[in-house]
């Protein structure tokens, strides 16, 4: 009778209300903006904040398993508790801390509760669906074993195959194989010494061509691409205005460059504004006198929030305050555009607006290494003072031909329609899959058009649970917590590919759907009170949001 009655109440609250989802319409071609002409149809992004009483729980979640943790720590210490892994060896009680209080507290009773669900070993090519190795724990997760056995096609959402060209088999990897028997698998040397191949050259050309700049550069791995390029471009007496949520290559970059780092709100162009403002009236630090460069440094999707970068109106003020712009288009080339050249593509931006453009061949083109491209006189400066392509050994022969045959597949010159085809359907799938999770009543972050699709957990105890639920049915996901998110937003990350049919997405929803009712019949009074609670809030707030949290 409660169930019933609770849910003749939900569904009066969803008629009478007609509450809708919590989205922000940065941008519209209608909308009362200065920057209105920046954009050529509506920006819109979904960032619901989390319920107060969501909120409240996730707290008293944390706060359960830290007295339980003190709890555990103090059996340790008496030698009560069975693990003994998870003690300090009394040879090393003298010895100095190599980590603080908290991350020690943090990973052995919080992070080890959920540690079976990172680093799990597969064993075949992560396309859209891969092998998994079974693994067991008899320690709390302390240690696992192998079982030997292999769990088969487990549909992958957690790998950047956007556009599915990671893959053993097609033109791809025929010509990286081809290629090995030529040149070999590794160059041993550096690119200033003999380890200059003509494909390191003919691959370059490639990527300024595709992206429609003067010049590019190449280097083997996509994070140091980031990290030992920065430091190179700018310097002391120098300001990095940079975005919040930067990818961590970008930040120990502007760490390393010793520059004056500088933070804006997530994607907020009136916190940018005000910080260039303040930097050019006041200048540097006791001496006022103007900051040698100012560069702002944002990335084209955000890959935590599935956020694309409001890159109109960045170049706008970027202009207007002669600044100079770093983009990283890591998670975007490949997955944006009608083309598939990234977030410039996506907005149908002038490539050459940005001064530095960076990217990496490791997700769409399912490779690795990174790129900068821009001027001429750019990448002539960081040939010859880039950490990175000093001293760094050069990208493998058969890496640059993934990628050299991959990018003319996307660009049409191989023939066919192929890299056409896979960019639609990338798009394609992104945009049913987050639809259908809206009409299920999950909550989505991010752009319309992001592959990255960040699904709300939450709650510390549904991150292990849903990551193995889903195991269970043959799903591989990606789940992310504190200290990787803020401490109340945890949430599940789906990586979309071009792979997918549409018959795994379904699969997965149903499968979505599955938990949920499993959740009900093992809590159902807790669901439906949470449920006519969240309703409660969102009618009194007048709120427009009608996704529930029930897993």
């Amino acid at each position: 009778y409660i169930y019933q009655f609770s849910m003749k109440i939900i569904t009066f609250l969803i008629h009478e209300k007609k509450v809708e989802e919590k989205e922000t319409v940065c941008v519209s071609v209608h909308a009362a903006s200065r920057h209105d002409r920046l954009y050529s149809r509506p920006f819109i992004e979904s960032f619901e904040e989390t319920p107060m009483l969501v909120a409240v729980l996730t707290y008293m979640g944390y706060g359960i398993l830290t007295i339980f943790g003190y709890l555990r720590d103090f059996l340790r210490h008496w030698k009560i508790e069975r693990c003994h892994i998870a003690r300090e060896r009394e040879e090393q009680q003298d010895f100095v801390p190599l980590y603080q209080d908290f991350e020690n507290f943090y990973t052995r009773n919080l992070y080890m509760r959920i540690r079976d669900n990172w680093n799990r070993p597969i064993c075949s090519v992560p396309g859209e669906k891969m092998d998994l190795m079974e693994r067991v724990s008899h320690d709390f997760n302390w240690t696992f074993k192998y079982t030997g056995r292999v769990v088969p096609d487990v549909i992958n959402l957690g790998s950047y195959n956007y556009l599915g060209f990671a893959e053993n088999q097609g033109p791809c990897a025929d010509a990286a194989a081809q290629i090995t028997m030529t040149y070999g698998a590794g160059v041993a040397s550096t690119r200033q010494e003999i380890g200059n191949l003509d494909r390191h050259e003919e691959m370059e050309k490639l990527v300024a061509k595709f992206l429609g700049l003067e010049s590019a550069m190449a280097f083997g791995m996509g994070f140091a691409t980031n990290s030992m390029n920065i430091p190179a471009l700018v310097g002391k007496g120098c300001l990095i205005l940079s975005d919040e949520l930067n990818h961590a290559s970008l930040v120990l970059g502007a760490r390393l460059s010793g520059s004056t780092i500088r933070v804006f709100k997530h994607n907020n162009m009136q916190s940018l504004e005000k910080l260039l403002r303040e930097a050019i009236v006041h200048g540097q630090p006791r001496t006022h006198r103007p900051w040698k460069k100012i560069l702002i440094v944002v990335e084209g999707i955000y890959s935590m929030e599935g956020s694309i970068v409001r890159l109109p109106e960045v170049i706008a003020l970027k202009k207007r305050y002669r600044a100079y712009l770093y983009l990283d288009e890591a998670h975007s080339i490949g997955a944006l555009g009608p083309r598939g050249r990234g977030v410039v593509d996506y907005f149908g931006l002038d490539p050459r607006d940005v001064d530095v453009l960076m990217g990496t061949f490791t997700k769409s083109f399912g490779a690795a290494g990174g790129y900068i491209a821009g001027k001429r006189e750019l990448i002539d400066y960081l040939r010859s003072h880039s950490h990175s392509a000093v001293y760094a050994t050069s990208m493998s022969p058969p890496v640059v031909e993934q990628i050299i045959t991959s990018m003319k597949c996307i660009m049409g010159e191989d023939g066919t329609t192929i890299g056409c085809d896979r960019v639609r359907q990338l798009a394609e799938n992104t945009v049913y899959f987050r639809k259908r999770l809206r009409e299920m009543g999950f909550i989505i972050y991010g752009n319309n058009d992001s592959p990255v699709i960040p699904m709300m957990l939450y709650m510390p105890a549904k991150i292990g649970a849903f990551g193995r639920e889903m195991l269970k049915r043959n799903i591989g996901v990606v789940v992310v917590g504190f200290p990787a998110t803020p401490i109340i937003e945890s949430r599940a990350r789906f990586c979309i590919s071009a792979a997918h049919t549409r018959d795994m997405l379904n699969r997965v929803r149903r499968q979505f759907h599955g938990l949920i009712f499993f959740q009900k019949s093992y809590f159902p009074l807790c669901s439906y009170l949470l449920i006519i609670l969240s309703f409660k809030e969102a009618v009194d707030n007048d709120c427009t949001c009608t996704h529930i949290t029930i897993l």
